[in-house]
């Protein structure tokens, strides 16, 4: 019961978040989603598909079905390519231009970018392919080219981008003022060619969908150690990383790998006084076999 009310109040105060992709075509919501992130999460961007990462995390971890590893939240906000369709799997070229159309329900001062994303390493790959340091500003208000603007598909793309599940393009905004995160991810995949000045489309068909799957279910190892790294960082207020490695920064994940660190000098700092210990007494044991070897 009480997990019960603990998601509703939570619900209730995240329904006012705020930003999201509407083109091109991002990954969708649904049952793959709700398995590995509960009925709870999915619930809440089912009613409220602007919201923000940090109350879906508040609302899983209270959740008996969500699954930390397999929702990856800090992914593209929990959303699964096995939910993913030939329609919202974009097919690009190298050099080719993407529009990009964000919907922003209400401005909260932050950073933002867009990068392409390995999937399977849970990574980004290269730069930002676009930029913004003062994002969606509540002294300003929200400027045109942080809802309407152009990113080029890189000519230097690993071959996982040929793939469907292999590779997406992940919108991150981070609004420091008010400690909330909002990402989409567009899967696509990327072949051979000259650039085209054109905006997104999409050419995969469903049977891809279905073959590279399991490119995207990695071992939760892999997962996790990636996730730590990540948690471990703080946010800036500069927009150079993207989402991968802008993990909210929870006081008590702080503060955990504070005292590992911690930990971690102390008994190198014991190990080195022992070994300087044990250096010590050889040397005053050779003192005394000199001496009495001079006595004889």
């Amino acid at each position: 019961m009480y997990k019960q009310i603990t998601a509703a109040a939570l619900f209730v105060a995240g329904v006012s978040a705020h930003g999201r992709v509407t083109s091109p075509t991002p990954r969708p919501l649904g049952d793959a989603m709700k398995a590995a992130c509960g009925a709870q999460v999915w619930n809440q961007m089912s009613s409220d598909p602007n919201g923000n990462i940090q109350t879906m995390a508040q609302v899983g971890t209270s959740q008996s079905d969500f699954d930390a590893a397999e929702c990856h939240l800090w992914q593209c906000r929990g959303y699964q390519f096995a939910d993913a369709t030939s329609s919202t799997i974009q097919s690009y070229t190298a050099g080719q231009t993407v529009d990009f159309s964000v919907d922003i329900a209400a401005p909260h001062t932050g950073v933002a970018n867009v990068s392409v994303i390995n999937l399977a390493e849970n990574s980004v790959i290269g730069s930002a392919l676009a930029s913004w340091s003062d994002y969606a500003s509540t002294a300003t208000g929200v400027t045109a080219n942080e809802t309407s603007f152009s990113v080029t598909i890189p000519s230097d793309l690993p071959s996982a981008c040929s793939t469907a599940g292999g590779c997406a393009l992940q919108w991150w905004w981070d609004a420091r003022s008010i400690d909330q995160t909002y990402m989409s991810c567009v899967d696509f995949t990327v072949g051979s060619g000259s650039g085209s000045s054109s905006s997104s489309s999409s050419g995969s068909s469903s049977s891809a969908v279905a073959s590279s799957s399991s490119a995207v279910a990695q071992t939760s190892s892999a997962a996790a150690a990636t996730s730590a790294a990540a948690a471990v960082q703080t946010t800036s207020s500069s927009s150079a990383p993207t989402t991968l490695s802008t993990v909210v920064a929870s006081s008590s994940t702080e503060v955990a790998v504070a005292a590992a660190s911690t930990s971690v000098a102390a008994a190198a700092s014991s190990a080195s006084a022992s070994s300087a210990s044990g250096s010590s007494c050889s040397k005053r044991r050779a003192a005394r076999r000199a001496a009495l070897a001079a006595r004889a």
